[in-house]
């Protein structure tokens, strides 16, 4: 058996022009697909680069599609992780940027619940949904409230409009952040863990969203008193109904806020 030690292509992060692409020999073939992807070949550098300003999560799903297409003709190909890290978000004159952080992604998340058995886990695991740096609850609050502020920027009654919408929306997000909330701190003190016989998660159908019950009442008192290792135990916000409540003033701003 004869291993591979060069892989055919390689991604990388250049610390000027962002995305490079370099391949171990001149293979017409290479060349295509990286044309195809919108790489061009830098004569000077000897790499291929994205065009300038290419988006940070156009150019992270470019490289997986090359790469697709790479493994599927046979080749090897090599990625740094870091072309996976985003650039950090802008913030004031002497705010300090939130480090980014790589691998929280919904399916990367959800990919970690096949593993887990126990109830404390799973909390763990929606704690990192939550949590207010880099959790994706948060940061899509944040994206809908600057989308917001984007659309009043335009001066016009419609952007105006559009902008109260969109807050409106991240009002709606923050309560369901509560909602989740909740169910984590109910995670974290069930002592139940998953059966040994229990069939693997992805071998479970999950139900139409009709299907799904609702949360009882007896299930929210018991999170009310709950305590976590992770958290004090206080009592959070009771909803007296299960209908999602509209603010009174949509500007206003959200309850979870960074």
């Amino acid at each position: 058996m004869t291993l591979q030690v060069e892989p055919d292509v390689t991604f990388g992060m250049h610390p000027d022009f962002g995305v490079a692409a370099a391949v171990a020999d001149d293979r017409p073939f290479l060349d295509e697909v990286l044309r195809k992807h919108h790489f061009r070949h830098s004569r000077h550098l000897d790499v291929y680069l994205l065009p300038v300003g290419t988006p940070h999560n156009t150019a992270v799903r470019t490289v997986a599609s090359a790469t697709r297409e790479f493994h599927d003709a046979g080749y090897s190909v090599a990625a740094d992780p870091r072309i996976m890290i985003p650039p950090p978000v802008p913030t004031p004159n002497g705010v300090p940027a939130r480090a980014p952080q790589p691998g929280q992604s919904l399916t990367a998340l959800t990919g970690q619940l096949h593993d887990l058995r126990r109830a404390a886990d799973v909390s763990e695991v929606l704690g990192e949904i939550l949590d207010e740096h880099h959790g994706v609850v948060p940061d899509l609050e944040e994206f809908i409230d600057t989308a917001a502020a984007w659309c009043e920027q335009l001066g016009t009654s419609n952007g105006h409009e559009l902008g109260l919408h969109l807050r409106n929306i991240a009002h709606h997000v923050a309560f369901l952040g509560d909602q989740l909330d909740g169910a984590q701190v109910e995670l974290a003190v069930m002592p139940e863990a998953t059966p040994e016989n229990a069939p693997p998660l992805a071998e479970v159908s999950l139900r139409d969203r009709q299907e799904w019950l609702r949360v009882t009442n007896t299930a929210r008192a018991r999170v009310a008193v709950a305590s976590s290792p992770n958290r004090p135990a206080t009592s959070p916000k009771h909803q007296g109904n299960d209908a999602v409540p509209r603010p009174q003033d949509a500007s206003a701003s959200p309850s979870r806020t960074r």
